[in-house]
């Protein structure tokens, strides 16, 4: 009769290592916020490059809008420039019905060089009879609209015409206001130049959008500030004109064109600037994704572990489905 045999212990051991591991997976590929591909950070970043466009577009408006305002009423014989200006004076019956022969004595006045109505822009001012424009003035920096010194170099040598005090003290805040306003409304234009251009740049990083908060800001400041004053100011100046309606029947007419090319433009502008301001510490920018302190839209992530294995997602589905398999058979 064969005795038992034994196995040692230590043998033992050595047989159960010979047993099959499980397989090991190294993982090779680079994590997917790490990659550097032109096609997976354009993915990881598209919602940062969507609004960095956006903010671009909107200052592209602004800068259309704020030429518009500035060459508005530059010429009498151009289709669409004579209907934009900021306000419109009719002088056509200055003197009111209730003085006597008031009709004969604005016919008088035109005879001597009045004409019917005054029209302003940034610029000059246009003037005509009806409504035709005949004529404008020459273009100049800094300009204010005075229309006391413009209705007497108008009429004949030694004929006047006495305008009341709350006009003559309006044309003071006129003066004041209208030369700010013109520096504004250039230096915004000025600025949202390099606005345009320089806006996509915080696409690539976050440090970016610092500068370029402020550019904006700066843009969005002055366009806004020209349009309020510019604003005030008619608005006060048309105020002033009808409260004087019994001594000169002069009628004021805002220039609804240019307030709401000013107002468009300065929206846009405002817009614009809080998209880079937002962008300073949302959105994740490409220099983000590339050191991982951001992982950006998902859908990049997704798209990087697809059904060919390659990223990280498709390594670790490998890896478990190995595993998986592993166990079943040595169950």
């Amino acid at each position: 009769m064969a005795l038992p045999s034994f196995i040692p212990l230590s043998r033992r051991k050595d047989g159960d290592s010979s047993q099959p591991s499980p397989p090991k997976t190294t993982n090779t590929t680079t994590p997917p916020y790490a990659l550097s591909t032109s096609k997976f950070l354009s993915k990881a970043t598209r919602i940062r490059r969507f609004f960095a466009y956006l903010s671009s577009f909107l200052f592209l408006i602004s800068l259309i809008f704020l030429i518009l305002v500035e060459i508005g009423n530059l010429n009498a014989h151009h289709p669409v420039l004579p209907s934009i200006y900021f306000i419109k004076l009719d002088l056509s019956n200055i003197i009111p019905r209730s003085v006597p022969n008031s009709i004969l004595i604005n016919s008088i006045a035109r005879t001597l060089g009045l004409h019917d109505f005054y029209q302003v822009g940034l610029w000059n001012f246009c003037e005509g009879y009806g409504n035709e424009i005949t004529d404008c003035s020459k273009p100049r920096r800094m300009y204010w609209f005075n229309p006391i010194d413009i209705i007497l170099s108008e009429l004949l040598a030694g004929a006047t015409i006495a305008l009341p005090s709350n006009i003559t003290d309006a044309l003071t805040l006129v003066r004041i206001a209208s030369h700010w306003m013109f520096g504004l409304f250039l230096t915004g234009a000025c600025l949202a130049v390099p606005a345009i251009l320089f806006t996509p740049l915080s696409i690539y990083t976050r440090w970016a959008s610092l500068p370029l908060t402020i550019l904006t800001f700066l843009t969005a400041l002055t366009t806004t500030a020209a349009t309020i004053i510019a604003s005030v100011m008619f608005i006060i100046f048309k105020k002033a004109i009808h409260s004087a309606t019994e001594t000169v029947n002069i009628q004021a007419e805002i220039g609804v064109k240019m307030f709401v090319f000013m107002w468009i433009a300065s929206g846009a502008a405002i817009l614009g600037w809080l998209i880079q301001f937002g962008e300073c510490c949302c959105c994740a920018s490409k220099r983000d994704v590339k050191t991982g302190r951001r992982k950006g839209s998902k859908k990049a992530y997704g798209a990087s572990g697809g059904g060919n294995g390659d990223g990280a997602g498709g390594t670790q589905e490998k890896s478990r489905g190995a595993r998986r398999r592993w166990i079943s058979s040595n169950g």
